[in-house]
């Protein structure tokens, strides 16, 4: 009796479906797709499709009953009658709730938006007429009589299309229709819905909920793809904490007093210096590896004793630089050390405590400065290789040019390899920083004038950078401006992102340059692919600095999927940036109202004189196994979700009708507590399962 009471409790949530958009796949009985592992016998689908093999034979004999004798005309017939097949078959069969009984099919006489180009739409409806409207069709699904109708045809006469319909046009304003961001059309092969390509119209907002209470500067989601992360803050502390499901109404498990590893005793901790960042073997669940990016202070710890970065081979005299505070040159220093959570009693992935104890020292460098010197480290997720994000390292419009010196690792992005270690005495020759390999296709391995761990160079502070989740080719850094300009840059191999000849799109122009200046002639920069003037930001603390985040890819918020959201450190403020088309590196940028949801588990703090969220210092971005994505700021953890929780329209999502769930809801009534959202969420796997009861 308990089973059969849950099963009717999720068929009365499906019930809710019926009139959603396409956000998910939805066949036209309202069940979720198939999932084959082959291709249909007739029908050209396999993986998810809405067809078994018993429906995929009753398509064939009806298409075969058809007796077209027209090659051309019988392949356009199969693909509409396959159409049923296709896993968007409820949007495409069902126009206004009214079944139909043939597709809507692709035509251009309605403008496409911009998910479809008009190449792709403009002639399939033509083709169909132009192919077909002189060959005769047994029961033919195009009569008049039909539309409106779901099901085989009833005339059994061979018609002509020309003998139903007077002409091409009547023809498509009767079968005819656009893609747009609440339906498809039919362009003769299986729907693809690529959301990438994301509408420039910038969403109304973006919803937030609070769960946390903590600061923290850096989180990354635990690799063996469960629900916990890794949160870290700047002192030196880590720990592992459980996320709650998103609309649950659970808040951020995760014990202050109990780190999963604690390294304050390593890490120099200052306004510019503390633990920039950490990252977690690829491999991590089966052995244990994690590292670490932290500033230490070598009149305090003896472990902190690498070269400084000024020093002859870039042009730089240690004893002719001025610091503040009475610092030495290169007395601080940044280094990236290896750790590990193996235990005799259980594997990595279950570990939930680390000794600080230091395994391996990857690198370690001296600071010629006290502040832009950057520090994340993260693995790209097609290489393997380590990738580490390095300032220009500080004193004002960088003097001594070192992000453009080639000989020089300040402001530069470089990519190591930690899998391979080299002896001493190849470390030695290489005149390697560490204990690292340098990858074979790293861009200047072989440049005797580049120093081999550059990826990329020409950055002035990079502070967040990121891959995207379904396009990992596309690695997005925010870089930090000076007086003038904050960027984000599409990092590529090999590329120069210009500081400090430029200072985003602007020349720039040095106070002093006691190392030189580097000719406009002698470099190809890259420009940023959006950004924002000191100008345009409301300011709180009289200047500006951007945070970077990530691209998008969760379907809790539909209409943010494939945008770029990114904020800035100070100001409060979040934009989001859209390519648009897809792969042309063209971004349009929308700074992005904000709100936090009506039922978020920890109330929200209302700024001062208006009622957004008072989200104080936004120091970074998070995303975890769900690619939800999560703004970490002095005032707490927030998550990005539903748009409707905050009253924020988005035609991809249903709201849900009812603001607040009843408390412990009977199965009678339980649905209409729930979000549509939420349920098209679970309603595709939940499907499936009972599809096999």
């Amino acid at each position: 009796m308990k089973g059969f009471i849950s099963i009717s409790f999720l068929f009365c949530c499906l019930l809710l479906l019926l009139d959603f958009s396409i956000s998910l796949p939805l066949c036209v009985d309202s069940r979720a797709p198939y999932i084959l592992n082959q291709t249909l016998g007739f029908c050209p689908y396999n993986g998810s499709t809405c067809c078994n093999s018993t429906e995929d034979a009753q398509i064939e004999k009806q298409f075969k009953n058809s007796n077209v004798s027209d090659s051309g005309c019988a392949s356009v017939l199969k693909s509409i009658l396959c159409a049923r097949c296709d896993p968007y078959s409820a949007e495409l069969f069902t126009v206004q709730s009214s079944p139909r009984s043939v597709p809507v099919l692709c035509n251009s006489t309605i403008p496409a938006n911009s998910s479809q180009s008009k190449t792709e739409v403009e002639d399939f409806c033509s083709q169909v007429w132009d192919t077909c409207k002189d060959v005769s069709i047994v029961n033919s699904p195009f009569a008049p009589s039909l539309q409106g109708q779901a099901g085989a045809p009833v005339h059994t006469n061979a018609t002509k299309l020309t003998d139903l319909w007077q002409s091409k046009t009547d023809f498509c304003t009767a079968f005819g229709g656009s893609s747009d961001n609440s339906s498809v059309c039919f362009e003769g092969e299986p729907v693809s819905l690529d959301r990438n390509e994301t509408s420039i119209t910038p969403p109304r907002g973006l919803c937030l909920e609070r769960i946390g209470n903590g600061s923290y500067l850096n989180m990354v989601a635990h690799p063996d793809g469960s629900n916990r992360a890794f949160f870290s803050n700047q002192m030196g502390k880590v720990w592992l904490a459980t996320l709650p499901d998103e609309g649950s109404g659970g808040t951020l498990k995760l014990d202050e007093s109990s780190p999963f590893v604690d390294l304050t005793d390593q890490v120099h901790f200052d306004t510019q210096f503390g633990m920039m960042g950490m990252a977690f073997h690829p491999d991590f669940a089966k052995n244990g590896r994690f590292f670490a990016s932290f500033n230490c202070d070598k009149s305090t710890w003896s472990g902190c004793n690498g070269r400084c970065s000024c020093n002859s081979d870039v042009n730089c005299d240690p004893s002719e630089i001025g610091l503040d505070h009475g610092a030495q040159p290169c007395q601080y220093q940044t280094v990236i050390a290896e750790y590990s959570a193996n235990s005799t009693a259980s594997q990595p992935s279950s570990v939930e405590s680390a000794k600080p104890t230091e395994v391996r020292r990857i690198f370690t460098m001296g600071l010629p400065f006290t502040s832009q010197h950057g520090g994340q480290i993260l693995f790209g997720p097609d290489d393997g290789y380590l990738y580490f994000m390095m300032g220009y390292g500080g004193g004002s419009g960088d003097p001594y040019n070192f992000a453009q010196n080639k000989k020089s690792l300040l402001g530069k992005i470089m990519r190591l390899d930690i899998d391979n270690i080299p002896s001493a005495a190849e470390i030695s020759k290489q005149g390697l920083w560490g204990s690292y390999s340098i990858p074979k296709d790293n861009p200047f391995r072989e440049d005797k004038d580049l120093q081999p761990e550059i990826w990329a160079l020409g950055l002035r502070n990079p502070w967040r950078c990121s891959f995207d989740a379904k396009r990992p080719s596309y690695f997005l850094c925010a870089d930090v401006g000076q007086d003038l300009y904050e960027e984000v840059d599409l990092i590529t191999k090999g590329g120069n992102y210009g500081w400090r000849v430029y200072e985003g799109p602007y020349l720039f122009h040095p106070t002093q340059s006691p190392g030189g200046n580097t000719s406009l002639d002698s470099i190809n920069p890259i420009f940023p692919i959006t950004g924002y003037n000191h100008s345009e930001v409301n300011k709180n603390e009289g200047s500006a600095s951007i945070t970077g985040g990530y691209v998008y890819r969760s379907t809790t918020d539909p209409c943010m999927y494939g945008r770029y959201i990114y904020g800035d450190l100070y100001a409060g403020n979040i934009w989001t940036a859209t390519e648009d088309p897809q792969n042309s590196g063209n971004f349009s940028t929308s700074k992005i109202p904000f709100g936090c949801a009506r039922d978020s588990p920890i109330q929200c703090d209302a700024a001062p004189g208006n009622t957004l969220p008072a989200l104080g210092y936004i120091f970074s971005f998070g995303e975890d196994n769900n690619k939800d994505v999560y703004l970490l700021a002095s005032t707490g953890v927030y998550r990005v979700v539903r748009p409707s929780r905050c009253s924020y329209a988005c035609s991809q999502e249903k709201a849900t009708t009812s603001t607040t769930p009843p408390p412990s809801p009977s199965p009678s009534h339980a649905c209409s507590a729930l979000s549509g959202y939420l349920i098209l969420q679970f309603s595709s796997l939940l499907l499936i399962f009972l599809s096999f009861v």
